[in-house]
C-alpha cells in the first residue's frame, strides 16, 4: 500500500528526511470491500485513522524537505489484480478481513513492475 508516490526523487534524501520523523504508534488495519481503480480490482482497507495519520506526517515532512508529493486522493487499498474483472470484485465486495499489525513502513523502489525496498522505519 501507498502512502505517498515521489516518482523519481533520490532515495538517499528521502530516507533522510524520514529519518527526522518522530515514531508513530503501531496499528491494525483490516481489509473490507471492494474498490475499482482504473482497470485495477482493489481490496479496500479500513482505517482507523491511524494509516492516515501516518500518510500525513509523511506528506508534511516531505513537503518541509522539499519534495512535495502528487496531489491525487488517497484511497488506500490492495491491488488483487490489474486486469477488470467483475467475479474478483463481487468476491471481495462481502470481504471482511481479520485486522493484522503495522509494525513499520518502507521506502519502496519500483522498476519495471519489479519492487525493492530500500528502507524502512520501525513504529514505535
Amino acid at each position: 500500500m501507498t502512502l505517498v508516490f515521489l516518482g523519481l526523487a533520490p532515495p538517499a534524501a528521502v530516507a533522510s528526511i524520514l529519518d527526522g520523523l518522530p515514531a508513530s504508534p503501531r496499528f491494525s488495519l483490516r481489509l473490507t470491500g471492494a474498490r475499482q481503480l482504473g482497470q485495477a480490482a482493489c481490496a479496500r482497507v479500513a482505517d482507523s485513522g491511524a494509516l492516515g495519520e501516518l500518510r500525513e506526517q509523511v506528506r508534511e515532512a516531505l513537503t518541509r524537505g522539499g519534495f512535495p508529493p502528487g496531489s491525487r486522493p488517497y484511497q488506500p487499498h490492495l491491488t488483487v489484480t490489474y486486469r477488470s474483472d467483475r467475479s474478483i470484485r463481487e468476491a471481495l465486495t462481502a470481504y471482511d478481513g481479520a485486522a493484522w499489525p503495522v509494525t513499520e513502513f518502507a521506502l519502496v523502489s519500483s522498476q519495471n513492475g519489479e519492487y525493492t525496498t530500500l528502507r524502512t522505519w520501525a513504529l514505535a
